[in-house]
């Protein structure tokens, strides 16, 4: 898309157009929503607003940090628009992560509200 020139949203609309009843997924990285910058919170918010509207049903959201708060704007702004927010952690073995490490990661998620 990127490199051809393509509209995005309509690249989309057309495969959900051409595949109604198959849920369509992204990754979606928190809040640096497709690139490696922070966005704000009403441009993470107005960006998943498009893409449901588009045809997205599902968002996987992580940050490579595993920061549960630059995931969470993302996150609620999945669930309010009706799409299945998906909570997602990197995982890693290493001293510092313990198994408590991802439970209070986890629960922090659960807390954000995800669906999966």
């Amino acid at each position: 898309i990127r490199f051809l020139g393509e509209d995005p949203w309509l690249r989309l609309r057309e495969l959900k157009k051409a595949m109604p009843k198959t849920p369509l997924q992204m990754l979606l990285r928190g809040q640096n929503l497709l690139g490696y910058r922070h966005y704000a919170d009403d441009v993470v918010e107005r960006f998943v607003e498009r893409a449901v509207k588009n045809g997205m049903d599902v968002f996987r959201v992580f940050d490579a940090m595993n920061d549960p708060r630059n995931m969470k704007a993302a996150l609620q702004a999945v669930r309010s628009h009706g799409a299945h927010a998906q909570g997602t952690l990197s995982y890693t073995t290493s001293p510092a992560h313990t198994l408590q490490t991802w439970l209070d990661l986890t629960e922090q998620l659960l807390e954000t509200g995800v669906d999966s």
